[in-house]
């Protein structure tokens, strides 16, 4: 499964929908655009499925094309992707993963990230998303968290010590970010541990989450720049498998990762 950079899908069906409304009514885009008080550029992404639909022009085109109301209706369908397209296969197994195990070498992983520090990283994105997408996928990200509350799931994440050293918001709020590390370490099925910089190693390529689902079956997931590869093959699990444990033997104990954590947080 990988990223695509095409709009989502209900865009394109919405604008050919309203496309095929206004064409059966005998309506010009023109005369759309000044009823709606709307730029005919506009219009024309709009039906083109490159630009989101907007519930203005939705009730309007309703109107004068007398759709009865079916037009409005497809706003439900355009609200923002809960999350990132190419990332949405691997969400559906880590809700229902019994063993994750996560290498992350420079941010906090999804699962552990404060409210803070997932808004920080979303105001950040290139290109950048707008008010509405950043509160669905923040509410989605902190949601996906309730995973951790299942005692019979196992959780571990390898941290790199630049992910837990660098701030992606103010001074307070990675203090409270590294707190909250330290506590979801305490939880019985919850374990953390940092790799320290330094050194040639297979984790310097990029983060990968390795998992085992219900039915046993070993999955990795590897995520790169607006693409994530989810593959159950054999042989590429396995080869993400000997790096993970090749990682596990630089990294820091759990206990020895809690007091790392804590002292930097005391310094900041």
């Amino acid at each position: 499964m990988e990223g695509s950079s095409q709009p989502p899908m209900s865009w394109r069906y919405c604008g050919n929908q309203l496309k095929m409304w206004r064409t059966q009514a005998g309506v010009t885009r023109e005369e759309l655009a000044k009823e709606a008080n709307y730029e005919f550029e506009s219009i024309k992404s709009m039906e083109q499925g490159r630009r989101k639909p907007t519930l203005r022009v939705l009730e309007v085109a309703d109107q004068m094309f007398g759709a009865r109301g079916l037009l409005i209706a497809a706003n439900e369908y355009l609200k923002p992707e809960k999350f990132a397209s190419y990332s949405q296969d691997f969400m559906r197994y880590e809700a229902e993963a019994l063993v994750l195990n996560w290498y992350e070498p420079l941010l906090i992983p999804g699962l552990l990230q404060t409210e803070e520090t997932v808004r920080a990283l979303l105001r950040s994105a290139c290109p950048v998303l707008d008010d509405e997408t950043i509160e669905e996928r923040a509410a989605a990200r902190l949601e996906r968290q309730s995973v951790l509350e299942k005692q019979r799931k196992a959780f571990n994440f390898v941290v790199g010590e630049a992910a837990v050293r660098y701030p992606v918001d103010e001074t307070n709020a990675h203090a409270r970010q590294l707190h909250h590390l330290l506590e979801m370490g305490e939880r019985r099925n919850v374990t953390i541990q940092v790799l320290r910089l330094g050194g040639a190693h297979p984790g310097l390529n990029g983060p990968f989450v390795l998992l085992e689902t219900a039915e046993h079956e070993h999955i990795a997931y590897v995520e790169a720049q607006e693409t994530g590869v989810l593959s159950a093959e054999p042989v590429k699990v396995s080869m993400i498998t000997q790096r993970h444990a090749m990682i596990l033997r630089r990294a820091l104990s759990p206990e020895e990762s809690a007091n790392f954590i804590r002292k930097l947080a005391e310094e900041l």
